[in-house]
């Protein structure tokens, strides 16, 4: 019987893969925007693109790789960004996100606080991913969340198109 573990030490159950255009360079970015440590990353054949390379942000893995034509999944561009994010707990916010902007992310949205508790702003970096940064500052219960809920939908529902 063989002692692999199924699910390699230190993994999430879920872990997110970056297809990326230039994924060194990309590696480079999110370690000055994002702090993200570069874990290991392994060269294709051609020794110009990245087959597969693992960064740390925070207490979490991400993969990336470059794209690989006949794979099926082009990269995202900032003008045909990916339908997804992703979301960054972090003690400070505000300062994750002026890091970011700093190195170059696009703003879409400024720090503030949501009427569920946190205070969050979001970023699109140079590759279409975009990429969301929270801090809890306030406990609410369900009740206090629902109604602020219901209160920020009337103000958006107000507000002109």
């Amino acid at each position: 019987m063989s002692n692999v573990k199924p699910i390699p030490e230190g993994a999430h159950t879920v872990t997110p893969n970056l297809t990326l255009k230039n994924c060194t360079q990309a590696l480079s970015w999110y370690h000055r925007a994002l702090g993200a440590e570069t874990i290991m990353s392994m060269p294709a054949p051609d020794g110009k693109s990245v087959w597969h390379a693992e960064m740390r942000v925070g207490t979490s893995v991400v993969y990336a790789n470059d794209e690989m034509p006949g794979m099926g999944s082009p990269a995202p561009t900032p003008e045909h960004p990916a339908p997804v994010s992703f979301w960054i707990w972090t003690a400070d916010c505000d300062a994750s996100f002026k890091r970011a902007v700093e190195a170059g992310a696009t703003v879409k949205m400024p720090p503030m606080d949501m009427f569920w508790g946190d205070r969050t702003a979001t970023v699109v970096d140079p590759y279409g991913y975009a990429w969301s940064f929270a801090t809890h500052v306030r406990d609410l219960t369900e009740d206090e969340m629902r109604k602020a809920g219901e209160e920020f939908a009337r103000q958006m529902a107000a507000k002109p198109q």
